[in-house]
C-alpha cells in the first residue's frame, strides 16, 4: 500500500537566524531528514519538506519550532535538535522554546533552565508546593534543578538558609571512627553537592556562606532532633533512607521552609532486607495537600544521549527479569 505523500513549504527570514537554523553544511536539517525519513530542500528564503504525510507534518512543526528557538537567540546543536524532534513527536505540553523562557538562575552568563517538559513540571511543582518528591534515573536533573531553585530562593531572600542532606549509607552511623572533622568525614559522599554549588555561585561565595551557616551540607543522621525554619532543604539520594529515617527527615520541616526529596529507586544501596523510605512514602503521603510527587524518566535525561539509551536498556532488562520471575512462579504453582 502506497502512503500519501505531502509537500510543505516553510518561509524563512534571511540573515544570521537562517544560518543558525540550517547548521554547518545544513547539519540541523539533515538530522531532521534522517530521523523522520523526509526530504528537505532549501530554496532561497523557503524550505520545502516532502515525504510521507504524517512525517512531513511533524518535520514542518519541528522546523517551525527551531525557527522560534533561534529567534530567541538559542544556539542549536545536535542534542537540541533531537530533543525538539522528540518533543514534537510526543506532542509535549511545553514546546522547547517555552522551556527556554523559564530562567531559574543566572551565574556568570550561564542560565539554568528546565530542558524537558518533565523538568518544567518539576520546577513548577517546587514553586507551588512546600514538599516535593522527585523520583527518576540518573541524569534527569533532580538534584541540580532543586539546588538551582534553592540558590535562587536564597538570592531573592525568600529563605534565609540552604540545607543539603544525604544519607551516608557506606559509612552507616559510624562517622566518628573516620579521621577529621564532620565535613572531612562526609566529604566524599557530599562532594557532588559541593560541585554543583561551585558552578552556581562560585567557590569563594560558597565557602563564605558555609562559614556563616547560611549553607549547610550534612549527613542525614545529623538532622535528628532539629526543627528547620525559614530554610530550603534538599534530601538527596533518598532511596537510601529507611522508612524511619524518611519520617524523621520530613518531620524536621519548620515554618517558612520548603523541602525537596530526590532519589532513584533503581539504585538502592541499602543492605539486603532493608526497605527504602522513598519507595514507601508515596503510599503514605500521596493524597496530602501541598505535597507533590514528580516522576522523571529517560526522556528527561539531559546528559549524553547514550545515558538515555543506557537507562532504557536497564529498564527493559529489569522488566524482562520480573516477567521471567513471575512466569517461573506460575509454572511452579501449576506443578
Amino acid at each position: 500500500m502506497v502512503k500519501n505523500r505531502l509537500l510543505i513549504k516553510v518561509n524563512l527570514e534571511p540573515g544570521r537566524d537562517m544560518l543558525e537554523l540550517l547548521g554547518n553544511q545544513d547539519s540541523n536539517l539533515k538530522l531532521v531528514e534522517n530521523h523522520l525519513d523526509v526530504e528537505i530542500f532549501v530554496l532561497g528564503d523557503k524550505i520545502e519538506i516532502e515525504g510521507e504525510e504524517e512525517a512531513t507534518i511533524i518535520a514542518s512543526e519541528v522546523i517551525s519550532e527551531l525557527i522560534k528557538q533561534v529567534s530567541q537567540g538559542q544556539e542549536l546543536d545536535v542534542d537540541t535538535v533531537l530533543r525538539t524532534i522528540d518533543a514534537i513527536e510526543a506532542k509535549d505540553e511545553y514546546s522547547p522554546h517555552q522551556l527556554y523562557n523559564d530562567s531559574i538562575l543566572t551565574y556568570r552568563g550561564k542560565i539554568i533552565r528546565p530542558k524537558t517538559p518533565g523538568q518544567k513540571r518539576y520546577i513548577d511543582a517546587i514553586r507551588k508546593n512546600t514538599l516535593v518528591f522527585a523520583i527518576g534515573p540518573a541524569g534527569t536533573g533532580k538534584t541540580y534543578l532543586a539546588m538551582a531553585m534553592a540558590v535562587s530562593a536564597l538570592s531573592n531572600k525568600e529563605i534565609s538558609r540552604i540545607i543539603l542532606v544525604r544519607p551516608v549509607v557506606e559509612a552507616g552511623e559510624k562517622l566518628g571512627f573516620l579521621p577529621g572533622d564532620l565535613y572531612e568525614k562526609v566529604d566524599p559522599y557530599l562532594r557532588p553537592l559541593y560541585d554543583a554549588l561551585f558552578e552556581m555561585m562560585g567557590a569563594e561565595q560558597f565557602h563564605s556562606l558555609m562559614d556563616r551557616g547560611i549553607i549547610e551540607v550534612a549527613p542525614l543522621a545529623y538532622m535528628r532532633g532539629r526543627t528547620l525554619n525559614d530554610s530550603f532543604i534538599i534530601l538527596d539520594e533518598a532511596q537510601n533512607t529507611s522508612p524511619e529515617q524518611m519520617k524523621m527527615f520530613l518531620t524536621r520541616l519548620g515554618f517558612g521552609s520548603k523541602a525537596v526529596v530526590t532519589g532513584d529507586v533503581t539504585q538502592i544501596d541499602l543492605p539486603e532486607g532493608k526497605f527504602s523510605g522513598l519507595k514507601t512514602v508515596a503510599g503514605i503521603l500521596n493524597d496530602l495537600d501541598d505535597i507533590e510527587f514528580c516522576y522523571l524518566d529517560s526522556r528527561d535525561v539531559v546528559r549524553h544521549r547514550l545515558v538515555q539509551k543506557i537507562v532504557n536498556a536497564y529498564k527493559l532488562y529489569e522488566e524482562k527479569g520480573k516477567g521471567s520471575a513471575i512466569k517461573r512462579k506460575n509454572e511452579n504453582l501449576a506443578k
